[in-house]
């Protein structure tokens, strides 16, 4: 009896590595903006057989290029953050190969920030940028035996900066193995 509850709870219960790229762009009320390449890593756990919770936790680089439409003032911000999401999903597919369907809230501490300097000499509080934001990711994954591999959007609940309307919107695609 022991060996079947070791088996099933194995079954039930993985824990992984992580890494990826992200697309990252903030929205302003008052710049127009553009895309940023940036970096994730982390360690991620799946709870559950067909539908399952993945809590995760990993670093993110992120930012965004703004510019005036008049192209008077250009300038780039760059995070660090401690993501915490987390995940509902569904697996559909065999114990081998599995695609999944997930969605859930991401909190994202800001570890630190860079602003470029003619921003915030154009506008003096842009980079007042709140400590932490709350937000939701959603998306679509697959699993071959101990890959993993996700394709998600994350959007922004809360502003980044209330004065300015930021609001974080990302595209990532990660990697990842189940070391569980």
């Amino acid at each position: 009896m022991l060996v079947a509850v070791s088996i099933t709870a194995k079954a039930q219960f993985s824990l992984g590595i992580k890494g990826g790229v992200n697309f990252s762009n903030i929205n302003t009320d008052n710049l127009s903006s553009s895309t940023r390449t940036g970096y994730q890593a982390g360690v991620f756990a799946r709870i559950g057989e067909g539908i399952y919770i993945q809590p995760e936790v990993y670093l993110s680089g992120t930012g965004g290029n703004f510019h005036a439409t008049d192209n008077s003032v250009s300038g780039h911000v760059s995070f660090t953050n401690l993501n915490i999401p987390l995940l509902l999903g569904k697996r559909f597919g065999t114990s081998g190969t599995n695609f999944r369907i997930m969605a859930g809230p991401v909190y994202t501490s800001v570890l630190s920030h860079s602003l470029s300097q003619s921003l915030s000499d154009a506008y003096h509080d842009f980079g007042k940028y709140n400590n932490g934001t709350l937000g939701y990711q959603a998306g679509v994954g697959v699993d071959i035996l101990g890959l993993t591999a996700d394709l998600r959007y994350e959007g922004g609940l809360t502003k980044l900066n209330e004065n300015y309307g930021q609001r974080a919107n990302i595209f990532s695609l990660s990697v990842g193995f189940k070391i569980l």
